[in-house]
C-alpha cells in the first residue's frame, strides 16, 4: 500500500468516524424525545481504493410495528370519546348505590307518597310530597340538559377535529417540499421524516389512514376505504357547516345538522363508515347516535311519568286536557309531541313549593274549588297504583313492553349502566393493546447504555486512524530528511 492511500483511508476513517459521533449524539440526545427514530450511518468498503465510503442516514424503523401502533392508537382514541360520553350520561342518571339517581328520585317518591296517605291531613307530608316529585321532574330534566351538554360538546370537537385535520394536512404537504428540497441539495433528512412522521400520527388519530410512498421520498395519504387525503402535492378539502346550538330536535337526517364532505363529496359518518375508526367518526356517533338514543329513552320515562299522573281516571278533578302534577314546560302533554319533553318536564306550579305551594290539592284534586276532606286518601291511592300500572312503552334502550313506572326507571338506570360498563371494557381493551404494541416500538428506540459502547468504539477507530496519519507523518518526516 502506498503512503498516500494509506493516507486516504485514515483519512476517510476519521471522517467516518467524526460523522458517525454525530449520529450516536443525536441518539443520546433524543433518547427521551417522543417520535424520534434511532438513526444509523451506512458505512461500507471503498473497495480497491481502500479506505471507508460514507452513505446516507437511516431511521431504523419497523414500518409492520409502526403501522400496527397507529391502528392501535386510532382505535383507542374511538373509545376513549365513546367511553367518556357513557361514563357522563352514567353519572347522570346515577348508579344502584346513587342517592341522587332518578330511580332513587322515583323511590323517594313512592316514600313521600306512602307518608302522606297514612297521615293525608298533614300539611307537612303532602309538602314533602310536592318536594320529591318536583326533584324526580329536576333529575330528569338535569339528565336531559346533560344529554344535551355532551352533544354540543361532540360538535364543537367536530369542528376542532376538522380544522386540525386541514392543518396537519397542509404541514404535511409542505413538510413533503422541504424533504424534497433537503435531498435535492443532499441534506440528511431524518429530522424532517420524524417531523413528517408526527403529522402523519396526529392525523392518523382522527381518521386512520394508508400510507403510500411515492417517488423522490414524498408521502401520500388515503384513509383505509381509499378517500384520498394528500398525494401528489393534492391536499383534500373538508367542509363542515357548524351549528352553534344543538337541540334536540336537530339531526342529520332532517337536515338540520351537518354532515361532513370531503373534496365536494358527502361522506358517511357512522362509526363503521368510510372514516370510521378514530376519533372525529366517534365524535359523530355521539353527536347523531348515542346522544339522541339517550335523549329518545328519558323523553321515553318523562312522558310516561307525566301521562300516567294527567290521567283524569286517577286525578277526577282533570279534564281530558289539564295538566297534572307533571307538566309539559306547566301545560298539557301531547305523547306525539314526545321529542325533548325530557328537558321540558317540570312539577304544576299549583302544588309546587317554588309556585303557588297549594299542596292540599295533591290529594283533593289539582282543580279543587276548595279544600275538602282531609282523610279523603282517594286520590293518593290513584297515584300510588298509577305507578304501579304497566304501560305500554317501545325504547331501544328501554325495551319494548308493559311496565310500571319503577320498571322503567330501573330499565333506564341498568341500560346506562350496561353501555358505560361495555365502553369501559372496550376502552380497557384497546388500552391494552395499544400500550403493548407502543412498549415494542419503544423496545426498537434509543437504548443509551448501546450507544455510549458504540461511542467508546468510535473513539478507538478514531484514535487508530489519528495515529496511523501520525506514522505516515513520520514516514514522510524521514523520507525529507534523506
Amino acid at each position: 500500500m502506498s503512503l498516500s492511500t494509506a493516507l486516504n483511508s485514515a483519512m476517510s476513517g476519521i471522517t467516518a468516524a467524526g460523522r458517525s459521533t454525530s449520529v450516536v449524539s443525536d441518539n443520546l440526545a433524543n433518547a427521551l424525545t417522543e417520535g424520534y427514530y434511532r438513526r444509523t450511518l451506512d458505512l461500507s468498503s471503498n473497495g480497491a481504493a481502500g479506505g471507508v465510503s460514507i452513505g446516507s442516514v437511516q431511521r431504523m424503523i419497523d414500518p409492520a410495528i409502526q403501522k400496527s401502533v397507529r391502528a392501535a392508537e386510532a382505535n383507542f382514541a374511538a373509545t376513549s370519546v365513546t367511553s367518556d360520553f357513557y361514563a357522563r350520561i352514567s353519572e347522570q342518571v346515577g348508579t344502584v348505590n346513587d342517592g341522587y339517581s332518578v330511580a332513587q328520585r322515583l323511590t323517594d317518591l313512592e316514600s313521600a307518597l306512602i307518608e302522606a296517605t297514612s297521615l293525608p291531613d298533614s300539611d307537612a307530608r303532602l309538602n314533602d310530597l310536592s318536594m320529591q316529585a318536583e326533584e324526580l321532574a329536576m333529575s330528569i330534566q338535569d339528565a336531559a340538559e346533560g344529554v344535551a351538554t355532551l352533544r354540543n360538546k361532540a360538535e364543537d370537537s367536530i369542528v376542532s377535529l376538522v380544522d386540525g385535520l386541514e392543518t396537519d394536512l397542509n404541514n404535511l404537504n409542505d413538510m413533503n417540499k422541504k424533504i424534497l428540497a433537503a435531498e435535492i441539495r443532499g441534506q440528511d433528512t431524518s429530522g424532517l421524516e420524524d417531523q413528517r412522521d408526527n403529522l402523519i400520527d396526529s392525523i392518523n388519530e382522527v381518521i386512520p389512514v394508508q400510507i403510500y410512498q411515492r417517488d423522490n421520498n414524498q408521502t401520500a395519504l388515503y384513509t383505509t376505504s381509499g378517500i384520498k387525503l394528500i398525494d401528489g402535492g393534492s391536499v383534500a378539502e373538508f367542509s363542515f357547516d357548524e351549528t352553534p346550538l344543538v337541540t334536540p330536535y336537530m339531526t342529520i337526517d332532517n337536515g338540520q345538522l351537518s354532515g361532513l364532505e370531503i373534496d365536494g363529496k358527502s361522506i358517511d359518518t357512522s362509526i363503521n363508515g368510510r372514516i370510521g375508526g378514530g376519533s372525529l367518526a366517534a365524535q359523530f356517533h355521539v353527536r347523531d347516535v348515542a346522544s339522541v338514543q339517550a335523549q329518545e329513552d328519558l323523553d321515553t320515562m318523562a312522558g310516561d311519568l307525566i301521562e300516567r299522573f294527567q290521567d283524569p281516571t286517577v286525578d277526577t278533578t282533570l279534564g281530558a286536557t289539564d295538566p297534572g302534577i307533571f307538566t309539559d314546560g306547566g301545560g298539557f302533554y301531547d305523547n306525539t309531541n314526545e321529542l325533548g319533553i325530557a328537558n321540558r318536564i317540570e312539577i304544576n306550579s299549583t302544588i309546587a313549593m317554588s309556585g303557588y305551594a297549594e299542596t292540599w290539592r295533591l290529594r283533593d284534586g289539582l282543580n279543587a274549588t276548595g279544600i275538602g276532606n282531609k282523610g279523603d286518601t282517594t286520590i293518593l291511592n290513584n297515584y300510588g297504583a298509577a305507578l304501579e300500572a304497566s304501560n305500554t312503552i317501545s325504547s331501544a334502550g328501554l325495551g319494548t313492553g308493559d311496565y310500571s313506572a319503577y320498571e322503567i326507571a330501573s330499565n333506564l338506570m341498568t341500560n346506562f349502566t350496561q353501555e358505560n360498563t361495555w365502553a369501559e371494557q372496550e376502552l380497557a381493551f384497546s388500552s391494552a393493546i395499544f400500550s403493548d404494541i407502543q412498549a415494542r416500538e419503544l423496545e426498537q428506540g434509543v437504548d443509551t447504555d448501546s450507544e455510549l459502547q458504540t461511542l467508546m468504539m468510535i473513539e478507538t477507530i478514531y484514535a487508530a486512524n489519528a495515529r496511523m496519519i501520525q506514522a505516515i507523518d513520520e514516514m514522510m518526516q524521514e523520507l525529507m530528511r534523506l
